[in-house]
């Protein structure tokens, strides 16, 4: 049986992560995925990138994504011994806006020094994702050892 999750307790773990895997569709009805550095705020989840990427043109045509947020386990004492990431997915709706309309501090967040850059910030677009229905997760809040089995190892929680 899953494990049932509370939508404050994965949004925790999200919120300390930084990487995404977003997965969308191009106008030929294909799928693609794209690796993204990400900030969260007001539980939505925000990137940057240029404003002619193929990511900013598949999201406009079709604002539905899936996001998966990959989290990294390991035994402190056995750093070599390979164990499976733990994961976090969910569906949402994307939004793309120009980068000059984040707000300052979000945009010190996704950038860093580079938040400054007006060069860069005119030439980019901000993803803005909204989650919707249920996270689904596999490996969060079990024991390593836990993660062998399937049905202690998936849990799913509410986004909100």
């Amino acid at each position: 049986m899953a494990q049932q999750l509370s939508a404050q307790q994965v949004w925790q773990i999200i919120d300390k992560e930084l990487f995404a895997v977003v997965g969308m569709v191009n106008a030929r009805n294909e799928a693609r995925t794209a690796g993204i550095l990400y900030a969260v705020r007001d539980h939505k989840l925000y990137f940057i990138t240029g404003r002619d990427t193929w990511k900013v043109r598949h999201i406009a045509a079709n604002p539905h994504v899936s996001v998966t947020i990959p989290i990294a386990k390991r035994v402190p004492i056995m750093p070599w011994m390979k164990i499976p990431q733990a994961t976090i997915t969910f569906q949402g709706t994307a939004h793309v806006c120009g980068a000059g309309e984040a707000m300052p501090d979000l945009l010190q967040k996704l950038l860093g020094p580079m938040a400054n850059d007006k060069e860069l910030i005119a030439g980019s677009c901000l993803i803005e994702i909204v989650p919707e229905g249920e996270f689904v997760t596999y490996g969060i809040g079990v024991r390593l050892i836990e993660m062998r089995d399937p049905n202690k190892a998936r849990g799913r929680a509410p986004v909100n």
